[in-house]
């Protein structure tokens, strides 16, 4: 883990060109711990897997996209809203700009799968997805068009929570605003903002997933869960890492 400082400092609000709104919600944040070398073999030159207590952490991340459009425009209709998930890991370059490092991700959408594809050269897959909401439960599903692999999540929520704090394991998994990306060997960066997330407690009671394995991770059993109902999200120009 890096020191605090690095993680506070992208916290702020970035003096790029903003691009884009969005709304996430209902996110539910699953992680397992692992070998960093496990990790750092699936990286691209140039990133190192950031850890914290020595260990490489795994995310799988199932929420909804909501509000979707450019800056000074409305959005498209039909694809301002649609179900994701992501598996996800910790990085940082060179010792500093901790973010994010995608494996996958898959959205029910295919026009933003591939505008993600080609502007910000993610490894997006279109999938059929779908986000049951009851009083106290969250049931997300995803099947990829392309393959055999799929996830089931239910999960019972549980208290409202603080804020993560710095220098915790919350903080380290959650309150990440650099995302990085790799076009045909050269690295990029993009920044996000939003307000540190509200959180709450949540119990796994189903987790039936290949999505993981499909990203060349053996999976392991969840350690670490917490849900969020949502943030409101400012996305920043993709550039040069």
């Amino acid at each position: 883990m890096l020191a605090i400082e690095e993680y506070e400092s992208l916290r702020r609000i970035p003096s790029g060109r903003l691009v884009m709104y969005q709304r996430w919600r209902s996110l539910l944040f699953l992680h397992f711990s692992c070998d960093p070398q496990e990790v750092q073999r699936l990286l691209p030159k140039g990133l190192d897997v950031d850890t914290f207590d020595g260990k490489a952490w795994v995310g799988l991340v199932p929420f909804r996209m909501e509000g979707i459009r450019p800056r000074f425009l409305p959005g498209v209709p039909g694809n301002t809203a649609f179900p994701e998930t992501n598996v996800r890991t910790y990085v940082h370059k060179d010792g500093k700009e901790p973010g994010v490092w995608f494996f996958s991700l898959d959205a029910d959408n295919p026009l933003a799968c591939r505008v993600a594809r080609t502007l910000w050269r993610l490894p997006y897959h279109e999938a059929s997805m779908a986000l049951t909401e009851e009083p106290e439960t969250r049931r997300y599903t995803c099947k990829r068009r392309q393959g055999n692999h799929e996830s089931l999540i239910e999960v019972q929520l549980g208290e409202e929570l603080k804020s993560a704090l710095p220098g915790s394991l919350d903080f380290f998994l959650i309150e990440r605003y650099l995302l990085y990306a790799d076009r045909a060997g050269f690295l990029l960066k993009g920044r996000v903002h939003h307000p540190p997330y509200p959180l709450q407690a949540a119990t796994v009671s189903k987790v039936d997933d290949s999505l993981v394995a499909a990203a060349g991770i053996e999976p392991r059993p969840i350690e670490h869960v917490l849900y969020s109902p949502g943030v409101d999200v400012r996305i920043y120009a993709i550039e040069p890492a």
